[in-house]
């Protein structure tokens, strides 16, 4: 009952901050980008809250409960350094750039209508995709706690996520997601040393996972061997690791709905900032969490499905105050991806899609009722799809993000440093490489792809041979070259000799914890293993 009663209190403060904050939304700036108003605490809570969702609480603990914890965090290693150069390479660049959304970005980059719709027509599509997976897995969690059918739960979801969303926009997400932030991370740290001390205490929890029978090589380098396996030979197991790595690099650093956060960001320093601490957020988390999920092989093997490992935990292993804020906090970082995916959808088919094919621009006042109009019908399409597609947590985020990675990977960095791309070479880039993913997956059930034929890695570079290509047809107009200069130009604040010396402690913030993620690997992993 306590679990019950933690997740509804919590819907009721979501929601609440969602009707308070709406009365403070005045114009679109408001309702899109927060009025560009982002802190370094708030800009570093809705980056991390609108990565980390049920793929990440529900199916990637799941995967390293299977056996495969370290190849995760080996993929981890290159998924967050995205931040540091999403924020440098692309994401500060973006916020100069004043715009609402990101595809309004790439239409006023390249000065071209079609190369907007497209970027928003995949913005649409792809993310669609992903908050398909994330509130299927939040469903799952509601029904799992309520004990109530999940068509029942996933209605629940869509409303409690789509009434702040649509009420208070951009503001309600930052602050909502700055606070699911926090419970999420206090969830994952804090259950670390009692999942241990359940699960054997330190260091036999480490080293009997290591030696489990049941799921052989659990914590080896390459992961779980044994007629369990299914990721492939220990060497492509890796490689999988280190492609996949590199994609969620690409996506953390270009993809809409983590690019888009730098927009809100109240100037260029506090987006600076806020990468560098989402890096470190990312890297502790997964760290903590994964090894001590790894550790409930020894007192349960066959919890099925696999994705409600943490849940399992939270609900038999740990005190029941931590337990609720676990369940609180995969619920959280469920809602915070929801809300933001939502967001990013309806703005784009509102001002990016709607508005370019009304072939005027709306007013803001008839902006900001199309766009929560947008939300709505988006609302209940995702829900009947979510009733109709089997839950695949996980597998269909992996594909979701995929997708822009490889339409939008060679685009955006492009657009801020190449002087010879034209709208022609964006434009098929951006298509190619969607489809190029597609066709991938579509191979892969025909053929067995090698694990570096990735449908991901072959819509890269489709995307990279379409860009090249494509960017020998068509003239670079005299308002392209402005445009890309302006965003050159680094604005300089009104109190910029106290913002920059602030920024520049940051790099020896990030030395810190290189140093402390170093010594805690190696008390919590190297020297348990050499023991056994």
């Amino acid at each position: 009952m306590v679990f019950i009663v933690g997740i509804i209190v919590s819907f009721i403060i979501y929601v609440l901050i969602g009707v308070v904050l709406s009365k403070t939304v005045k114009n679109t700036e408001d309702f899109y980008v927060s009025g560009r108003s982002g802190t370094t605490l708030m800009i570093t809570g809705t980056l991390v809250a609108s990565f980390l969702s049920t793929v990440s609480f529900m199916g990637e603990v799941g995967f390293s409960y299977e056996g495969y914890a370290i190849p995760l965090l080996v993929l981890v290693i290159f998924n967050a350094s995205g931040y540091i150069f999403g924020v440098f390479l692309f994401g500060r660049y973006l916020r100069r750039s004043k715009s609402l959304t990101v595809p309004e970005y790439f239409g006023n980059r390249f000065q071209s209508k079609k190369v907007r719709m497209v970027a928003a027509i995949t913005t649409v599509l792809g993310i669609s995709a992903y908050l398909v997976a994330v509130t299927q897995g939040a469903s799952i969690l509601l029904a799992e706690i309520f004990k109530i059918p999940y068509a029942i739960a996933i209605v629940v979801m869509c409303i409690v996520y789509a009434s702040f969303t649509v009420l208070s926009g951009a503001k309600g997400v930052m602050v909502n997601d700055t606070i699911m932030f926090f419970i999420f991370s206090i969830a994952a740290y804090i259950s670390f040393p009692f999942i241990i001390k359940s699960t054997g205490g330190f260091p036999n929890a480490i080293i009997n996972a290591a030696n489990s029978v049941e799921k052989p090589d659990m914590f080896s380098w390459h992961g779980l061997t044994g007629p369990g396996a299914y990721m492939g030979t220990p060497a492509e197991t890796i490689i999988w690791a280190i492609i996949l790595g590199l994609v969620w690099g690409s996506v953390v650093a270009i993809s809409p709905w983590q690019s888009s956060r730098y927009l809100m960001a109240k100037n260029e320093h506090v987006a600076i900032r806020s990468g560098i601490w989402a890096t470190i957020s990312i890297f502790t988390i997964y760290l903590f969490l994964h090894i001590s999920i790894t550790t409930v092989n020894n007192i349960k093997t066959d919890i099925v499905p696999t994705e409600k490992v943490f849940i399992w935990a939270a609900m038999n292993i740990v005190p029941t105050w931590l337990g609720v804020i676990i369940v609180s906090g995969i619920m959280a970082a469920a809602l915070s991806s929801c809300a933001t995916f939502l967001q990013l959808i309806g703005n784009s088919l509102a001002r990016d899609i709607l508005g370019e094919l009304k072939g005027k621009s709306y007013t803001d006042k008839d902006l900001l009722k199309v766009s929560r109009i947008s939300m709505i019908g988006v609302t209940f399409i995702i829900l009947l799809i979510g009733l109709w597609q089997p839950p695949a947590v996980m597998w269909i985020g992996y594909f979701a993000a995929t997708l822009f990675a490889a339409s939008w990977g060679p685009v955006a960095f492009s657009s801020v440093f190449s002087k010879k791309v034209t709208k022609e070479g964006a434009f098929w880039s951006i298509i190619v490489g969607f489809l190029g993913v597609i066709f991938g997956e579509l191979l892969k059930l025909v053929i067995a792809l090698p694990v570096y034929l990735n449908p991901v890695i072959i819509g890269v570079i489709l995307s990279g041979a379409a860009l090249v290509i494509g960017s020998r047809f068509g003239v670079i107009t005299d308002e392209e070259r402005a445009y890309q200069a302006r965003l050159l130009q680094r604005p300089i604040e009104d109190n910029e000799a106290k913002e920059m010396a602030i920024t520049r402690r940051y790099p020896v913030y990030l030395m810190i914890s290189g140093v402390f993620i170093i010594a805690v690997t190696f008390i919590f992993y190297y020297w348990p293993l050499s023991q056994s």
